[in-house]
């Protein structure tokens, strides 16, 4: 397991060893001794799947303390593009994002810590998309930041009248106007 940085630090990009024969391939897609060795101590509780056409997107999600979450996502079948959000006020990397081409050839996985929004967009024709998460869902604690706030401006990389939204994700707040997280807020 290869564990690549980002221009924010907590944000990892997770290669895994991948053997290659004849047959196909074989790969550990996660291992707790490895994680721990080389991101961080966590216990993930929750594994979460969608399968979504060209065009969703979803996000951007996240859950406010104490029931906060880390996520640890990869791609099955298809291409995403992944983005974390930094929502930690006071953070030196706050409002800015990570982006990673998450693919079933590419076997990247992306690790967002808990104070991170999480979203993705799928650019393959369809997407098999799973997460682990370290805290369960809670729907009290859910928050979420407009797709679109141009005080991030993600660059999402299809045409904006491709993107597909839930009735959901077409009501976020701006970061501006959502409920946030302090940076010395103790998260872990």
């Amino acid at each position: 397991m290869n564990v690549i940085q980002t221009s924010i630090p907590e944000v990892l990009i997770i290669e895994p060893k991948v053997f290659y024969d004849p047959r196909g391939y074989f790969m550990e897609s996660f291992s707790l001794k490895l994680f721990e060795e080389k991101v961080c101590n966590t216990s993930f509780v929750q594994d979460n799947e969608s399968k979504s056409s060209y065009g969703v997107l979803r996000g951007l999600h996240y859950q406010l303390p104490p029931f906060a979450q880390s996520k640890l996502v990869r791609v099955v079948h298809g291409r995403v593009l992944d983005v974390a959000v930094d929502i930690r006020r006071g953070s030196p990397t706050f409002g800015k994002y990570v982006s990673a081409e998450l693919t079933d050839s590419n076997k990247l996985m992306m690790f967002i810590p808990r104070g991170f929004a999480h979203g993705f967009v799928v650019l393959s024709e369809e997407c098999l998309f799973q997460y682990k998460c370290d805290s369960y869902y809670s729907p009290e604690s859910e928050a979420s930041i407009k797709w679109d706030d141009p005080a991030i401006n993600i660059d999402w990389r299809i045409p904006e009248a491709d993107i597909l939204l839930s009735e959901r994700d077409k009501k976020h707040p701006t970061l501006k106007q959502a409920k946030l997280i302090d940076y010395n807020t103790k998260l872990y």
